[in-house]
């Protein structure tokens, strides 16, 4: 099962402007496919329930490179498991962010990353609420919790309906960027709620350091 790690530096999640949600086949020794688009957080609904328009992006903020702060392999990687990176995409359909996914040397357990730049902490904030309302739709068999990781952070462990194979998403702010974690695995080797909170802590002191020095 996945341990936490030590980490050389700070690490910092991917994003991008629709969730990405991993393919790994629910049986023991199944094989990860290639990430499927699933739904992701975009800005908050108004009261009317129509979405409000893609965040004004300027020069800068559309040229920035934030996969330099994606969470890279490596630092995935312990005893037990081995990532690589399968796929990773700057400036996900046009909003500021990036994404990776990541696939251990068995074929068994996949990382998603996703990390969305808003315009301001606010607007991250009111989406990650928007999202959370969401997750027992999204994820069958439990129930979101608080998670001490950044700010209103909430996680949630269970299955994807009609997919046999066990996940667990985390979602927190860290002032404008909105960080999903996605976690898939084997049914019954389920991620360690250490090893997911771990990983969320370093992505939330990379997007700290990161976005300090970005447009």
């Amino acid at each position: 099962m996945l341990t936490s790690f030590t980490s050389t530096r700070p690490v910092l999640l991917a994003t991008s402007a629709a969730l990405l949600a991993i393919c790994i086949s629910g049986c023991s020794g199944a094989n990860v496919g290639a990430p499927s688009t699933g739904p992701l957080p975009g800005l908050p609904t108004s009261s009317t329930g129509t979405s409000s328009a893609t965040p004004t992006r300027s020069p800068d903020a559309a040229a920035a490179d934030y996969g330099r702060l994606l969470l890279t392999a490596a630092e995935l990687s312990d005893a037990e498991d081995t990532f690589t990176q399968r796929s990773q995409a700057p400036q996900p359909k046009g909003v500021p962010g990036a994404s990776a996914f990541f696939v251990n040397d068995k074929d068994d357990r996949a990382i998603s990353n996703t990390v969305l730049i808003y315009p301001d902490a606010a607007t991250a904030t009111a989406t990650l609420h928007q999202s959370a309302a969401t997750l027992t739709t999204t994820v069958t068999g439990g129930a979101p919790k608080p998670v001490s990781v950044g700010t209103d952070g909430v996680v949630i462990t269970g299955t994807y309906p009609d997919e046999n194979k066990a996940v667990t998403l985390m979602y927190f702010t860290e002032g404008r960027a909105l960080v999903r974690l996605e976690f898939q695995s084997a049914t019954g080797d389920v991620t360690k709620d250490k090893f997911v909170t771990d990983i969320g802590k370093m992505q939330q002191i990379a997007l700290r350091v990161g976005l300090a020095d970005s447009p």
